[in-house]
């Protein structure tokens, strides 16, 4: 009986743990916004960052992705994994070395199609001298380093 009760204790507290780690985010949303509601599609094709407007909007991955255009909107819809950001949207830099910071729409930087946002700027000069060994270290502490928040 005893064994029974240990048993069902300890499978309680694994499920409540697999369940605590389940509602971590994906994408860092400061006020539940995607990229601080900065257009996640403008990086590809305007090349800058763009505030996105309320009125072209989407929910998804739990978080709101605003656009500056139906277009963008549309397309974001039809692939938005070809669109946000690696990393959730947290600062790829910190993601490598193995926490979690927000990354900002002021300092990014996109390679192989693949958008990435750093802290800061001084941020973004290391990463760019150091960026396919921080993309490789980033994609093995992902998802994982989202447990350490």
């Amino acid at each position: 009986m005893l064994l029974r009760i240990t048993f069902l204790a300890f499978f309680s507290v694994l499920l409540t743990l697999r369940s605590a780690l389940a509602d971590q985010p994906m994408f860092h949303a400061e006020e539940g916004l995607a990229i601080g509601g900065y257009d996640t599609v403008a990086f590809f094709v305007d090349g800058h960052a763009v505030p996105g407007h309320a009125d072209h909007a989407v929910m998804w991955k739990g978080a709101i992705w605003r656009f500056v255009s139906a277009d963008n909107q549309y397309s974001f819809e039809a692939d938005p994994r070809a669109y946000a950001p690696m990393f959730g949207g947290y600062c790829a830099y910190a993601v490598s070395q193995g926490y979690l910071m927000s990354g900002s729409p002021q300092a990014w930087q996109i390679v192989d199609d693949s958008l990435y946002l750093l802290y800061n700027s001084q941020v973004q000069e290391i990463w760019s001298s150091e960026m396919s060994e921080l993309i490789m270290q980033a994609r093995g502490n992902w998802p994982s380093v989202l447990r350490y928040e």
